[in-house]
């Protein structure tokens, strides 16, 4: 679900920045990948904090 949603963020910056007409689409395109790796960075660290967590929760419990 996360994924879906950042898909659909990143699909939304893309349009955004074409339609903008000011940059060229390579520069656009630059910058949709920039902003992908950095919402796939925050994915993967908000799915390594939720297991830390839950990690930490199994401990407490046993």
């Amino acid at each position: 679900m996360k994924k879906f949603i950042a898909s659909v963020i990143v699909c939304g910056f893309a349009v955004a920045m074409v339609a903008c007409g000011g940059k060229k689409v390579e520069e656009a395109a630059a910058t949709v990948d920039s902003v992908k790796t950095a919402v796939d960075s925050a994915a993967a660290k908000v799915d390594s904090t939720v297991n830390a967590v839950v990690d930490s929760a199994k401990a407490v419990v046993k």
